[in-house]
């Protein structure tokens, strides 16, 4: 099963997963129009695969339930998440209540009906957060590390940089504002992210599900960072046309630079070159990482924003680069 399957990653996640036979594959996602798409395409590549697509909410228990009952799925990728940074900065309770809750309620209901191995979607936005977004995706992460160390299953964690071309990027937004005549906007002159294709990612995403041992938390390897406005001359250069840059400042919860780990982790090499094994130190006892997530979760769904910075940093202290 891979959630949020109608998405950039979740669908490249189903392509590449079809390709390795498997006996069913189960696409769940709560937009209608990318699930409908994810599934022609499918069927149309892989005739033979039993496909199931599932329109649900991961948020909504009961129906959840029923798909997990009706299907067990041996392996679940868990693409679904909210991941625009700014965005969220403006509806912080949300990022809260998807990112968390939700997977909280697929970990849970995954390990009720048998699954084999789990693998989160994970981002560099995670390390040192200074975003609600981030520090949501640092929050899963904890909570499937709490989940493998509770069951002994293979819940693994994958974290890694910016895709190219996946919806909200900055190069479908350049092509757009090329092909308008300009101005092509940029945050700041000094941004800078790691980039990686679509496809490579998750190629190595599948690497790492099949090497992954319990609450293990893996690091792709992306390369050099890319200065964003250096990005952006290409594009224009490509174009042939003579377009102005304009700098537009950072937005809410934005870093000019992002690190794929912080100073307390420790990278080690894997089998595979392009995948690192990272260390992440002690966790916080069970009943109290549940105690405090789930105090964090009623704030936000109380719509107390306030608070929600405070309830993050309680949970996962790193979280202070948000100050």
């Amino acid at each position: 099963m891979v959630t949020g399957a109608g998405g950039s990653i979740g669908s490249e996640l189903c392509v590449q997963v079809a390709a390795h036979g498997p006996r069913s594959l189960v696409l769940l996602d709560q937009a209608e129009s990318a699930i409908y798409r994810i599934d022609k395409r499918l069927r149309g590549l892989y005739p033979n695969l039993e496909i199931h697509p599932v329109v649900a909410d991961i948020l909504n228990w009961h129906r959840l339930d029923r798909v997990m009952a009706e299907h067990k799925p041996g392996i679940v990728f868990h693409a679904a998440a909210y991941k625009h940074v700014p965005l969220m900065e403006l509806n912080r309770e949300e990022v809260v209540i998807n990112n968390v809750l939700g997977v909280t309620r697929v970990l849970s209901l995954s390990a009720e009906y048998g699954m084999e191995r789990f693998v989160l979607i994970s981002t560099d936005k995670a390390v040192d957060p200074s975003s609600h977004m981030g520090a949501s995706k640092r929050i899963a992460e904890m909570l499937v590390r709490d989940a493998a160390r509770r069951a002994g299953g293979r819940y693994v964690t994958v974290r890694f940089g910016n895709v190219l071309g996946s919806d909200g990027s900055v190069v479908p937004l350049f092509e757009e504002q090329i092909a308008a005549g300009g101005p092509v906007t940029v945050t700041h002159p000094e941004m800078e992210r790691y980039f990686m294709t679509v496809h490579e990612a998750v190629h190595l995403v599948i690497q790492a599900a099949a090497m992954g041992q319990a609450g293990e938390v893996f690091m792709l390897d992306m390369g050099k960072p890319i200065k964003i406005v250096d990005l952006a001359r290409a594009m224009i250069e490509m174009s042939g046309r003579d377009i102005e840059i304009e700098f537009t400042g950072l937005r809410p919860g934005e870093k000019l630079r992002e690190s794929l780990v912080n100073g307390w982790e420790e990278e080690l090499k894997t089998s595979h070159k392009k995948i690192l094994s990272i260390l992440t130190g002690r966790l916080m006892r069970s009943i109290e990482l549940h105690h405090r997530t789930g105090e964090l979760i009623e704030a936000a769904r109380c719509g107390e924003v306030d608070r929600l910075y405070d309830l993050m940093c309680d949970i996962a202290p790193e979280c202070g680069a948000m100050d």
